[in-house]
């Protein structure tokens, strides 16, 4: 199994409150639904205020490294990556477990 995680951090001068930023929220809510190769899929908001949390993150698992790769690949993945690409940036860690 390999583990998908995956820390959102809001552009300088974007509130998570924004319209766009909610967007982004729900397509990626509804994302683990969409895709069959995630086993496991979890994503919400940071709930505190320490100045070194991100603010969005997704914990996700697929099976191996072809099924990650599908993942990535995904027309839906692409879709709601696309979205945030317009006001977040982000750092992942796959790792196998």
């Amino acid at each position: 199994m390999i583990r998908h995680l995956v820390l959102f951090k809001l552009n300088d001068g974007v509130s998570r409150d924004e319209e766009r930023v909610q967007a982004g929220a729900r397509a990626f809510v509804a994302l683990g639904g969409e895709i069959p190769e995630l086993t496991s899929w979890e994503c919400g908001w940071n709930i505190t205020d320490r100045p070194i949390a991100h603010d969005f993150a997704i914990n996700s698992a697929v099976a191996d490294k072809d099924a990650l790769k599908r993942y990535l690949e995904h027309p839906a993945h692409q879709a709601t990556a696309a979205q945030w690409r317009e006001f977040a940036t982000w750092v992942i860690a796959d790792y196998e477990f």
